[in-house]
This record gives structure tokens, sequence and C-alpha cells, in this order.
């Protein structure tokens, strides 16, 4: 018996908590369940009457053996932290603790603290780390579905950045030791 194809429609789209579990690059819907969906001329706007505000890039890369595998920069919006691997729908503890530790540090324990999520247009991942954010009680979330994309094709500048470290005790719980 082959395994199935990734156009297997017969495939679960949605794990039982309601996390996309596949086809992660397709079309995403208007909304996400506890975020504010915002265009692009709204992040410019949020961003200059509240500078504070945490954006947030979740685009995934390989990860093998407690290292981030990538030969360039991902090219982001400015003044975004990149927290690869968050919006997988099924992930490991480490990858739980890495989002979750990150954002209570960079909000200060602020739950109400404005954080806007993304990705690329047409991916998942943002829309699952929104949801995430929202279980763990994050309030003022946005989610900007068309990311670095959409910020590119509005002609606006990228930034070049690499993926936040994951601490010692992510690593542990990740590889069972201690690099």
């Amino acid at each position: 018996m082959s395994a199935p194809s990734i156009a297997d429609d017969n495939l679960p789209r949605f794990s039982a908590e309601g996390y996309r579990i596949s086809h992660y690059r397709s079309p995403t819907p208007e909304t996400a369940e506890g975020g504010v969906r915002i265009s692009t001329e709204q992040l410019q706007s949020l961003v200059q009457a509240q500078p504070g505000s945490l954006l947030i890039d979740v685009q995934p890369i390989t990860w093998r053996d407690g290292i981030f595998i990538y030969t360039t920069p991902r090219q982001t919006l400015p003044g975004s932290f990149w927290l690869p691997n968050v919006g997988w729908g099924f992930t490991e503890d480490h990858w739980i603790e890495y989002f979750a530790g990150h954002l209570y540090q960079w909000t200060e324990a602020n739950r109400g603290h404005p954080v806007v999520i993304y990705c690329t247009a047409d991916c998942w991942m943002s829309w699952n780390a929104v949801k995430r954010a929202a279980a763990w009680g994050y309030t003022q979330l946005y989610w900007y579905r068309e990311g670095s994309d959409g910020w590119l094709e509005a002609g606006l500048p990228l930034q070049a950045t690499h993926p936040e470290p994951l601490s010692a005790d992510a690593l542990l719980t990740a590889t069972g030791e201690i690099p």
C-alpha cells in the first residue's frame, strides 16, 4: 500500500483541537480564531500608533539536531522577530515552549500587548499561531494574512533576519541533551 499523496482530499486537514494539520500552503480563510485580520495599511497604522507592537514571523524552516537549517537570511517585515515552526498543527513541546516563552518575554507578561503574527500569503502557519496564542490568553492579536508577500507587493521594504535561538531548556526537551 502506498502513502497517500499530498493532493489526497481524504486526508484530515484539522486536528481535534482545530489546528490546520495539512495543506499548509493553500488559501486561508478571511478570519483567524482569536485574532483580528489586519491589512497592510492597518498594520502600518498600528505600528505607527503603537510603536511597541510585537511583529512575529512564523515562517517554518528545517530544524535538525538542534540547528536551524537555512542558507540565506529570511526577508521579513522591519522590526519583526522570526519564530519558525511554531505554527505547525501538531507540534512538539519544544516549539510550544519556544513560542510561549518568547511571547511572555517580549510582551513582559502582558497578554493585552498588541501582537501581529504572519508568515507568507496563503500560509496556515500564522493562522495556527494566532489560534495558539489566543488559547494562551493573549487578547490583542492581529493576523496579517498577506504576510511578507503582501508587504513586498505593496512596495514596502523587507529586512534580513535570522531565527530566534531556542533556549537551552527547549533544546533539552527537543534533543534530550544540552549542546
